[in-house]
């Protein structure tokens, strides 16, 4: 598989115990469905309560490594954190330094939620 920015040779890499494709140039990886959902697991594992994913996107002018569509782009669950997508549902590109951001947003999201519920009581 290519990488979608700078069209280089993906290859497997193991991060925080998921295998994803890393792209050792722009240090990127492509992390399917299951593998960002795995991620987002690991600060926050009520799905339910985590929000949209996707609710609008752009188009952008990179390519997905598995099927060769343009990717679009959104703002991840609502937040500031943009990542791209393949609207065939083959997964998402985090470039470098994104996947952190993630966790720490599922991490607020868990604190945000407990807030809430506990107001609530």
């Amino acid at each position: 598989m290519e990488c979608p920015k700078c069209n280089g040779e993906l290859e497997k890499k193991t991060y925080k115990g998921i295998e994803v494709d890393y792209c050792p140039t722009d240090k990127g990886m492509w992390l399917d469905y299951e593998e960002l959902d795995e991620l987002e697991d690991q600060a926050y594992d009520e799905d339910e309560y985590k929000g949209s994913l996707i609710v609008s996107s752009t188009p952008t002018e990179y390519r997905c490594p598995y099927c060769d569509s343009l990717l679009k782009r959104f703002n991840y669950r609502l937040l500031i954190l943009e990542l791209e997508y393949c609207e065939n549902d083959h997964g998402f590109w985090l470039d470098e330094g994104e996947a952190d951001p993630v966790m720490e947003l599922m991490q607020q999201r868990e604190t945000d939620i407990t807030r809430k519920f506990d107001a609530e009581a």
